[in-house]
């Protein structure tokens, strides 16, 4: 799928030199401070085994002078991810995830609002489509800097308030206090100034034609001003993806704007963008659909009588399909009255019978199973006449 927007696959390493994280991850995030596996090699040098994708994407970035190309470069990565916390349900100290991303000389808002159709695009190809898109902005240098020494000092007022990690990173890394899911601390940051009061021109100018762009492509995202991601490269747009049925940890892609990156590890200026998606997370979201899926009606069950018949049904069961209809199909030549049955078992809303009479008409006969009421329609009456039940 993310060939059809121009994107390439990139290979990392498992394990890159500890700076690349700290310096751009940031050194007072949980990341760098608490999570991340570090050893020293037989030369001395401090690695660690990977903890997100994007500080290693751009190091490849500059390493390999991919700058030089013309027009933006699009990567893809997909691999495991190691991180030192609690293992829960969808987390693990071993996890895997899909990055994109996007590097180049433009910040255009269109780019930020393209990188969120992809993920989109790719949910709905693998049947998630139940989901809800957030979006924020967390500003520039020239800006966020004023707003954190701001918020910083209204965590002051209230630190006694929050528990023992917010009160930490009030003066390490007071964005992270925005995140967190404490039941008895929501109330006190509801009640924190926003960044979104707090934009420079440039950046307001930015966010608002993000949202534009956003809604000029059909996609709806919900502002959520506490949105600020847990890495200090991220500024600008912020994005997050969630899912039902997960439970508090309910996020399963996230990214954000990270221009400025590629300059942290000594490279040239380059603008980013891009998103990750757990892996883990996001196949326990597709389950639940795929087990709710399997616990639907079927909606049509097709009886044919005749080869000429059966070569007809299986073009229109195809087209049923296509409409996202759970069809089944007899492939042996059945009486009508234990193909009526069958689908009974089976609980079907409609049975479709073709035979001879059928086929001379060019029509379909729709039985419906519930009240035995049958119609004889056109394929195009048909295809209105089970249309309710398919928007799964």
């Amino acid at each position: 799928m993310l060939a059809s927007y121009n994107y390439r696959e990139l290979r990392l390493p498992l394990f890159e030199e500890t700076e690349v994280f700290a310096r751009t991850v940031g050194r007072e995030t949980d990341i760098v401070a608490k999570e991340m596996y570090t050893f020293e090699d037989r030369d001395g040098r401090s690695l660690a085994l990977r903890p997100e994708a994007t500080a290693s994407v751009v190091r490849a970035y500059i390493q390999n002078r991919l700058y030089l190309q013309p027009g933006l470069v699009k990567l893809y990565t997909i691999g495991p991810m190691f991180r030192r916390e609690r293992p829960q349900r969808g987390r693990y100290r071993q996890f895997y995830q899909i990055n994109a991303e996007v590097l180049g000389k433009s910040d255009h808002p269109a780019i930020d609002a393209e990188v969120i159709e992809t993920a989109l695009v790719f949910l709905d190809r693998c049947g998630l489509s139940e989901r809800t898109l957030f979006i924020n902005s967390i500003g520039c240098a020239t800006c966020r800097p004023q707003y954190v020494e701001k918020l910083r000092r209204a965590l002051a007022k209230v630190c006694t308030k929050l528990g023992h990690d917010s009160q930490r990173r009030v003066d390490t890394n007071p964005l992270r206090v925005l995140d967190s899911k404490l039941p008895e601390e929501q109330p006190i940051i509801a009640r924190l100034p926003s960044i979104l009061d707090h934009l420079c021109v440039a950046c307001r100018k930015h966010f608002a034609q993000f949202q534009q762009e956003l809604k000029e492509r059909g996609i709806v995202g919900e502002i959520n001003w506490r949105l600020v991601r847990g890495l200090d490269y991220y500024m600008r747009t912020t994005f997050e993806i969630t899912a039902l049925g997960l439970g508090a940890q309910n996020a399963i892609l996230g990214g954000g704007r990270y221009d400025g990156l590629s300059e942290l590890l000594g490279g040239p200026p380059a603008k980013g963008i891009g998103w990750a998606l757990g892996t883990d997370r996001f196949l326990l979201a597709l389950q639940q659909v795929i087990e709710a899926r399997a616990a639907e009606a079927l909606d049509v069950f097709i009886a044919w009588l005749g080869n000429a018949a059966r070569r007809e049904a299986l073009g229109l069961a195809r087209t049923l399909r296509e409409k996202n209809l759970r069809v089944e199909i007899v492939y042996e030549e059945t009486k009508l009255r234990k193909a009526l049955e069958l689908a009974d078992k089976l609980g079907a809303r409609f049975t479709l019978i073709l035979g001879e009479d059928e086929l001379k008409q060019g029509k379909f006969t729709l039985r419906e199973m519930a009240t035995g009421r049958q119609q004889l329609l056109t394929q195009a009456e048909l295809l209105v006449a089970v249309a309710p039940a398919s928007g799964h």
